[in-house]
């Protein structure tokens, strides 16, 4: 077309865009073809494995943080262990410590009464 083409060129030109476009359509395979169906199955098989694959690294994820988790809690609890350990040991050491200065103060006292009694 150039730009001395009139109304009826231009109608006959659109008529004839559309009816390639439709021809185009209907060239297309039906839903009954078997090459659609055979896509439709490749389709829905990727689909398949593609949800496979995500559920198995969704629980290779979750395996691996109930493994953390349960490494975290086993070294809360062995954390916790060694300072009930560490407390012990502690007033252990200050019944200890207690009792010799204890001991040391009944000495003195002792000591200071001997010296009183003539």
């Amino acid at each position: 077309m150039n730009y001395k083409s009139g109304f009826a060129d231009r109608l006959s030109a659109a008529a004839d865009a559309k009816k390639r476009q439709l021809e185009r359509f209907r060239a297309q395979p039906q839903a009954d073809d078997p090459a659609v169906a055979e896509r439709n199955a490749a389709r829905q098989a990727i689909s398949a494995a593609r949800d496979a694959r995500i559920a198995a690294r969704r629980n290779a994820r979750q395996a691996e943080k109930a493994a953390k988790d349960a490494s975290l809690e086993a070294e809360r609890i062995a954390r916790a262990e060694k300072d009930a350990q560490d407390a012990a040991a502690r007033a252990e050491r200050d019944l200890a410590v207690r009792a010799e200065q204890k001991a040391a103060r009944d000495a003195r006292y002792a000591a200071r009464k001997a010296r009183q009694k003539p």
